[in-house]
């Protein structure tokens, strides 16, 4: 939570629809400037001169009540992270080919989904069972 002095400050550079806005969705007010978007809509945005360090980037996701951190491309999680100083969009980096290795499209977490990875195992188990087979009586 922030103080009391820097709220009142955001509050009158954003307003009370976009202070409304970030409360229900980040608990918190932020400004800063809109640095760029991803191809899912995610929202990306900085702001260097006043707010603590490690805190001056943040992302307003498109889906608000269902997100996950997996919902980061790769280039923004780098941006985030303080990886890069530029963001993906500008930074040379960042344009190369897609590896053999790699997926050619991002693939945020499917847990708790039909494509969630379910592991199985190939070998015999190692316990079985007792079945009961009764003999006739002689």
């Amino acid at each position: 939570m922030s103080t009391i002095s820097r709220t009142l400050r955001y509050l009158r550079r954003i307003g009370f629809k976009q202070y409304a806005y970030q409360m229900n969705r980040i608990g918190d007010t932020k400004y800063g400037v809109l640095v760029g978007t991803d191809k899912y809509g995610n929202k990306y945005y900085e702001n260097k001169d006043e707010e603590l360090p490690l805190r001056t980037k943040w992302v307003d996701y498109k889906e608000w009540k269902e997100y996950d951190a997996s919902m980061v491309e790769p280039g923004w999680h780098g941006w985030l992270a303080y990886m890069f100083d530029k963001p993906p969009t500008s930074e040379p980096i960042m344009k190369h080919d897609v590896r053999p290795w790699e997926s050619k499209e991002h693939i945020p977490n499917q847990t708790f989904s039909r494509a969630a990875y379910k592991p199985y195992s190939t070998t015999k188990p190692k316990i079985s069972s007792w079945d009961a087979i009764a003999r006739p009586r002689v």
